[in-house]
């Protein structure tokens, strides 16, 4: 087993599992049991460093900046994880929030979930034009809250490389709604 594989089996082996939470027919997937156990967790932050730095920034053509200017965190566990890779990489963090969070000035966009809709908001001065930015997020599903994210930081004239997850539900499609690639440590049986 390659140490890789070791890892995505201490991370898969870690998370938590509740069949029929919040409600019967879903199985969620808890992240929480990772953050408790310091080995776990210091896992999953160096497997997601080693996929940046392995794969991620070496695609980048020759001549643009190979470097992640700035780490995006998803509302709420994107913040978890987010400022941890940010330190590491010599990069910012800045959150991307549920609508009437943050203050100052905001741009703001307006997404589909299955039940509805909701809002993200990014403080207007937080990334600049033409940064290198990673989102993060624990989870994708139907990607409509990492699609939002994106246009956000596109509305502020940056790039996203990558947007990282722990978990990709792949039978919900969400990856399919992104404006870059993506990468998940795991992805999830139906």
């Amino acid at each position: 087993m390659s140490t890789e594989a070791a890892d995505v089996q201490l991370i898969k082996k870690t998370l938590g599992v509740h069949p029929g939470f919040p409600k019967e027919g879903i199985t969620f997937l808890d992240i929480f049991p990772i953050l408790r156990d310091p080995l776990a967790f210091e896992t999953l932050i160096t497997h997601l460093l080693h996929h940046i730095t392995s794969h991620t920034l070496p695609e980048l053509a020759p001549a643009e900046n190979k470097k992640i200017d700035v780490i995006v965190g998803l509302d709420a566990r994107g913040f978890l994880l987010g400022p941890v890779l940010a330190l590491r990489l010599g990069a910012a963090f800045v959150p991307v929030r549920k609508g009437g969070k943050l203050p100052g000035k905001t741009e703001r966009v307006e997404y589909s979930l299955e039940y509805g809709k909701d809002v993200f908001e990014i403080q207007a001065d937080s990334v600049k034009a033409g940064q290198n930015v990673l989102v993060i997020d624990d989870l994708i599903a139907t990607g409509g809250s990492a699609s939002a994210a994106g246009q956000l930081i596109s509305k502020l004239g940056a790039k996203v490389l990558e947007y990282l997850f722990i978990v990709d539900l792949p039978f919900l499609g969400g990856r399919g709604k992104l404006d870059a690639p993506s990468y998940a440590v795991l992805a999830a049986e139906d």
